[in-house]
């Protein structure tokens, strides 16, 4: 770990400033008096938000967006470093750190809830900073989405929508630890929750093997008085479970008593990993129940955006997983029951839906409708084998009569309002940009 003493930083400047983890550290700084600035590629309402609380944002890499008085550059890893700004950094010997490094310089002098998996960890992580939040325990948060629950919410936090980060005085900081390039293993756990394991991030990773051998190595930091949470009897997770010294809890024994208002046997799921952790932290049985009882989901993960002028209920998910697309649809369909579904999918990466293309086909089964919208290519560049066609192809391969692809938007939601009813749900879905649809949806006048 570099070392930077963060308390004599008085500049800092975020390369990515709009992905959701460094953007929480970035609201870290500017909360602790700090000057921030930062870029993206794009505008979004992160950066948005960011621009309100006092960051200055440039829109596009340049190395002129790098003052010569910053004292601190933080960056995404998503990144390369052929980007202009890390490389004037280079030049200017400014002390850089990657967002994970971040994460472990903050957990350092924390006693760390660090929520790991490949499916359901900002859940899981929103579940547990709420059960702390309103146990009183003023718990520092870091997690891989928008609260929607704070209470009480984070200082010069957005209006109606909430925080990535929450700014506590006490001892805990529960972290979202994402495995992408082995993030997760800068971080300090006390406590590490494993979701799930799957075959997610094969692009970094190549194989399960690879992804089941990172995860081992970050329960492997955990001392002999730490503590494991996982279901320890899946295949995925026995060979994990054996590379930690510290005490393993299954989750599972957990009883599901709850009463949750987000749908869905993998939210049960992630409400069991929430209470381990409660018990673990004292938090009694009741307050804990209670408080994921009221828990309404992070933005993003099964979101209720509200009706078009027909009545259609219009949701939006951050599913971009084979797995999750099941779970969430399989959700809908039992809260649902018979109604109409129509699944808006924007595929995000072209390895994740070249590699995933057939488990990809088979995870519709729960919708009606399915529009295949154009990939969101993200991080990579344009590969011309992979399109959305030939996803749309092999969902018609497993059976589905409906399946359409659709390139814009703007067509898609004309689709849409011509053809749903108030006895339809909409949910779009997926990790890129399409929850801009659930929003012109839910705002369009027709």
């Amino acid at each position: 770990m570099k070392n930077v003493d963060l308390s004599k930083i008085k500049k800092v400047h975020f390369v990515g400033i709009g992905g959701i983890g460094v953007s929480a550290i970035a609201r870290m700084m500017l909360l602790e008096g700090k000057k921030v600035s930062g870029s993206d590629s794009a505008e979004s309402l992160i950066t948005k938000e960011l621009r309100k609380l006092g960051a200055k944002i440039f829109l596009g890499h340049n190395a002129d967006n790098v003052a010569d008085k910053v004292d601190l550059i933080v960056y995404t890893p998503a990144v390369d470093f052929e980007n202009p700004e890390l490389k004037k950094g280079k030049k200017l010997n400014i002390p850089t750190l990657s967002y994970p490094e971040m994460l472990g310089l903050i957990s350092k002098n924390k006693y760390t809830i660090a929520v790991s998996g490949a499916h359901g960890k900002t859940t899981t992580t929103a579940m547990i900073a709420k059960i702390l939040i309103d146990a009183k325990y003023n718990p520092t948060i870091i997690v891989g989405s928008l609260l929607k629950d704070q209470n009480p919410p984070t200082p010069k936090a957005s209006a109606g929508r909430g925080s990535n980060f929450v700014a506590g005085k006490g001892d805990y900081f529960v972290v979202e630890a994402c495995e992408y390039k082995k993030s997760f293993l800068n971080i300090n756990p006390k406590i590490i929750v494993i979701t799930n394991i799957d075959n997610d991030h094969l692009d970094y990773y190549g194989n399960l093997k690879n992804v089941k051998k990172a995860f081992g190595e970050f329960a492997s930091k955990l001392d002999k008085d730490g503590f494991l949470v996982c279901d320890s009897s899946n295949d995925n997770l026995k060979e994990v479970v054996k590379k930690t010294k510290a005490k393993i809890i299954d989750y599972t024994k957990i009883p599901t008593n709850f009463s949750l208002k987000i749908p869905g046997e993998h939210n049960i799921k992630n409400a069991q990993a929430a209470m381990v952790v409660a018990e673990l932290l004292g938090v009694g049985e009741k307050e804990a129940l209670a408080s994921l009882n009221k828990f309404s989901g992070p933005w993003r993960r099964f979101e209720y955006k509200g009706k078009t002028k027909k009545g259609v209920l219009v949701y939006d998910d951050y599913g971009h997983h084979p797995t999750e697309i099941k779970a969430t649809l399989r959700g809908a369909r039992e809260f649902f029951g018979r109604k109409k579904i129509y699944c808006v999918f924007q595929p995000h990466l072209y390895s994740r839906t070249k590699n995933h293309l057939i488990e990809f086909g088979a995870s519709f089964e729960d919708a009606d409708v399915i529009v295949v919208a154009t990939i969101y290519a993200a991080r990579e560049k344009d590969d011309k084998s992979i399109n959305s066609q030939m996803l749309a192809g092999e969902i018609k391969r497993n059976g589905k009569k409906e399946v359409y692809c659709i390139e814009s938007f703007d067509k898609i939601e004309k689709y849409l309002i011509a053809n749903s009813d108030k006895d339809s749900i909409v949910i779009t879905m997926g990790a890129g940009d399409i929850y801009k649809l659930s929003n012109s949806l839910v705002n369009s006048k027709s």
